[in-house]
């Protein structure tokens, strides 16, 4: 009970016998790899930095932009948006949230160094950023960019008085400019071991229930299982995929699931003269990189028995590929069947390419990135080898893997991408790299294939719905024929709580956050 008497328009509280804290512990697979929010653009960052700083816009579990530190957005002409800011914002520090803010910020999204993936694509269209008034700013574009209401939920807003000409990711991580506008400030952190943040109680939105949230990153699913058993996690993500009848038989334990917007898919070197992870039979490097042929990038796609690894090895937590979009993608091809299973065909297309005897190829992926990683590449690597692609397979944690498919050290390997939008993991993951216009940002292989840019370019400048759709499903198109990326399985994405403290609301983009966790009344 609190008994509040309103006076000289302050409010005083007398509090009842304090209220106990509401603390929440959630047991996480992935850490964020630096607080810095301009640093790297992945789900495991973003979902945490997201309860500390804030957007302008946040979207959704529908892909819906949300007014955050934008009231809204409205656009004048093709080249020409109308911000308006949301007054009384303040920075954990007290300094006040103002419209100088915005450019300080999208200056500094493309210059943070050593990023393994920036914001970049967010920003690329913006020329200019004009003061209208304190609560108005005009953003001038390049050209016209139909993706502005969601680009704008991307970068997180620093204050150019709190972080400083240069802010350093370094200065991030010791928590010293971990100061956002969020509903939850930063407490403490322990790279790859916890972090800990606390209510905002200065916060401009509605007040977050938890006094203190406790994230523990704990990789291996079994041991997140029994941190939610022992009672030392309220709420665990990623569910381990053998666990989850034993969860819901059990009624101390509630699962929330939602179907996903990653899809997991593999990326061949289709581009070089030569690749350093495909040798003959006897080890020995081959004159020409075999992944360059289409023919052999096709087999490797129909050797793949993604119905059955959906089933089998993901426990029906997954669903068989059709393309390079998720189920939900807006614009996605129509009507597609998931891509076809033929050995025989594959064998086929081997002996046309010039390997009647095949070869030896090592695939790549990570281990603890996403449910089931390890034993999906082993799946694939026994796929291959069954249509003559003697295949082996090295697994990394996923720092290692990103940093070394950045340096092009890779033949073939395996990551994910989350999106709401068909146009957004071709613009990111397979467009001809261009890091001034901000299109292939994640294209660590530099698949080029002028028949899907010329397509996806149109699109990403069309402010038409139906001829963008139009535009980006003929680019959609033009990767499946290509086989520019091999897409496997989409994703399920679960989480199990106490049911007696916390109810979860599944997020299609795997968020693990405080955000979305509510105490049980």
């Amino acid at each position: 009970m609190h008994h509040c008497f309103m006076a000289a328009a302050l409010a005083f509280c007398i509090a009842a016998p304090a209220a106990a804290q509401r603390n929440l512990v959630i047991a996480a697979q992935t850490p964020p790899s630096a607080l810095d929010p301009h640093f790297h653009n992945t789900t495991n960052n973003n979902m945490v930095l997201r309860q500390i700083f804030e957007a302008l816009f946040e979207l959704d579990n529908q892909a819906r932009p949300q007014p955050r530190l934008a009231e809204s957005l409205r656009l004048i002409d093709p080249l020409t948006w109308e911000v308006k800011l949301r007054r009384g914002v303040r920075f954990h520090d007290g300094t006040p949230f103002e419209a100088e803010d915005i450019a300080y910020t999208f200056a500094r999204v493309p210059t943070v160094p050593n990023s393994p993936a920036l914001f970049t694509p967010a920003v690329r269209t913006i020329s200019a950023v004009e003061i209208k008034d304190p609560q108005t700013v005009i953003l001038r574009t390049r050209e016209p960019n139909p993706l502005m209401p969601i680009d704008l939920a991307a970068p997180a807003i620093l204050s150019r008085k709190v972080h400083g000409p240069s802010p350093s990711t370094s200065d991030f991580n010791t928590g010293r400019l971990a100061i956002g506008t969020g509903p939850y400030r930063y407490a403490a952190w322990l790279p790859n071991e916890r972090l800990e943040v606390t209510r905002n109680p200065e916060y401009w939105g509605p007040a977050e229930p938890w006094d203190r949230v406790t994230f523990r990153y704990i990789p291996q699913g079994g041991s997140r299982m029994a941190a939610l058993l022992t009672g030392e996690a309220d709420l665990i993500d990623y569910v381990p995929m053998q666990d989850m009848p034993r969860l819901e038989r059990d009624p101390r334990f509630a699962l929330f699931s939602v179907d996903s917007v990653t899809f997991v898919y593999l990326a061949p070197d289709a581009m070089r003269e030569t690749t350093p992870f495909a040798t003959d039979r006897q080890g020995r490097p081959l004159p020409r990189n075999p992944l360059a042929d289409r023919r052999v990038r096709e087999a490797l796609s129909l050797a793949i028995p993604r119905e059955a690894i959906a089933e089998r090895l993901y426990h029906g937590q997954a669903r068989a590929a059709d393309q390079f979009a998720a189920p939900i993608a807006a614009h996605r091809l129509p009507d597609l069947p998931p891509l076809p299973h033929e050995p025989a065909r594959a064998r086929a297309l081997l002996a046309e390419a010039g390997y009647p005897g095949g070869f030896r190829l090592t695939i790549h992926g990570p281990n603890g990135f996403f449910p089931g990683d390890d034993g999906l590449l082993q799946a694939l690597a026994q796929s291959f080898t069954r249509i003559g692609i003697e295949t082996s397979v090295e697994t990394l944690p996923p720092a290692t893997l990103f940093t070394r498919a950045t340096n092009r050290e890779f033949s073939l390997f395996m990551t994910y991408f989350s999106s709401y939008l068909t146009i957004n993991p071709m613009r990111q993951v397979a467009m001809t790299r261009n890091p001034e216009l901000g299109h292939g940002p994640f294209n660590r292989q530099r698949y080029s294939n002028p028949a899907m840019d010329a397509p996806l370019a149109e699109a990403l400048t069309t402010m038409d719905p139906e001829r963008r759709e139009i535009l980006t499903q003929q680019a959609a198109q033009a990767l499946l024929e290509d086989k520019g990326v091999l897409p496997i399985i989409f994703l399920r994405n679960t989480w199990a709580a106490r049911r007696d403290k916390v109810t979860y609301e599944p997020s299609p983009v795997n968020h693990t956050t405080a955000l979305y966790a509510r105490p049980v009344q």
